[in-house]
């Protein structure tokens, strides 16, 4: 027995100009310009109710219904087990066990009983890595094909997109693309370090804006809609389009917390410089790809909550896709000289076909002796 798809609905938010953000913006961002990790948080930065249960429904979380309240409630008891066995952490019975799921947020954004806000952190760091562990699990234990699965996401993210132009932002160009076998195995090959896992654009989305300074809202506006800003995958970005530190100092509004962000304004030129990045890509080549993990709920392959016998089931997957955006001048540049795509692919079959025959060739000195 199946059931459809419950889709937790999202309140209706406007478009966010850049000078409007805050801190809570501006570190949701960064995350995505440098491919960063949630772990390395020191808090969080809810400052309402609201907004809690609103990023729980993104997270394709709906605390109204009775099993997605048990379930979340699972993976915090978890989270606190694992805390207390494996370091001995006191964890308080307000964070523990919170009167609402909602509770532990606005704790760990020092909103509510500042005191609990470290713990709290800790706690939910905790939950954020079971509920990915959880979440992949559910794909081995379903039946769901790979082809179905990158249908229901390019589905979601295509309505996001309707929607963003439908509110104003000024996308010029959208797509979406699946890499095929032969690109897949191009691409293991030529990386020394890459497996089947690890390829992470097999589901692409192209978004080219108007403008350069259109891209931060129509990041944000994903973040809010799409990509819960814990589900971007780290060290996986590629940026050569926005230097975070120019982004700072450019809008007041940014700048004024400079000071107050959980990594220093100087992190990614340290971090730039161990990068190797894209070795096939052009000299002149800017964009800005990243890889994030999108919540789909797969209630449709399951059977209704109330009647699994299971006793803890996860019923919400991640479908980790690659997202490259950049503005429309940026984006006619690349597709120039050495920069264009036709370019970067031989350069990849050439390193390809150089690692497939080393060794295998005989020297002709050699050849000539035997």
């Amino acid at each position: 027995m199946t059931a459809t798809s419950h889709q937790p609905q999202l309140p209706d938010l406007p478009i966010r100009r850049v000078e409007e953000m805050g801190l809570k913006e501006l570190e949701r961002i960064r995350l995505i310009l440098r491919g960063g990790s949630v772990i390395e948080w020191r808090k969080m930065h809810f400052k309402t109710w609201d907004e809690v249960d609103r990023f729980l429904r993104l997270l394709q979380i709906d605390p109204t219904r009775s099993h997605d309240e048990a379930w979340v409630r699972t993976v915090l008891a978890d989270s606190v087990e694992y805390l207390r066995r494996t370091f001995n952490y006191r964890v308080a019975e307000a964070v523990a066990n919170p009167n609402m799921i909602h509770d532990l947020f606005l704790f760990a954004s020092g909103q509510v009983d500042r005191k609990y806000r470290k713990i709290a952190c800790i706690v939910l760091k905790t939950m954020h890595v079971i509920q990915h562990i959880e979440a992949r699990d559910l794909l081995f234990k379903i039946a769901v094909p790979e082809a179905e699965l990158a249908q229901m996401i390019t589905q979601r993210v295509g309505s996001v997109m309707d929607e963003a132009k439908q509110k104003g932002l000024p996308i010029v160009e959208f797509s979406d693309s699946i890499k095929t076998r032969e690109s897949t195995i191009t691409k293991l090959i030529a990386k020394k370090d890459s497996t089947a896992a690890a390829i992470y654009d097999r589901t692409r989305f192209r978004v080219i804006v108007k403008e350069r300074d259109d891209i931060i809202p129509t990041l944000y506006f994903l973040t809010q809609r799409l990509l819960p800003f814990n589900f971007i995958v780290p060290s996986q970005t590629e940026n050569t389009l926005i230097r975070f530190k120019d982004l700072v100092k450019a809008y007041p509004n940014f700048k004024k917390y400079a000071r107050q962000l959980h990594l220093d304004l100087d992190y990614e030129e340290r971090e730039l410089a161990a990068r190797t990045g894209n070795t096939f890509s052009g000299s002149t080549y800017r964009v800005l790809n990243f890889v994030a993990d999108v919540p789909l709920r797969l209630d449709a392959f399951l059977p209704p909550p109330e009647l699994d016998d299971r006793t803890r089931q996860c019923r919400i997957t991640l479908a980790t896709c690659e997202f490259q955006i950049a503005d429309e001048k940026t984006s006619v540049e690349n597709e120039r000289g050495e920069n264009s795509h036709e370019r970067y692919k031989q350069r990849q079959r050439d390193v390809v076909l150089k690692r497939l025959s080393s060794g295998l060739v005989v020297p002709k000195q050699r050849r000539a002796t035997e």
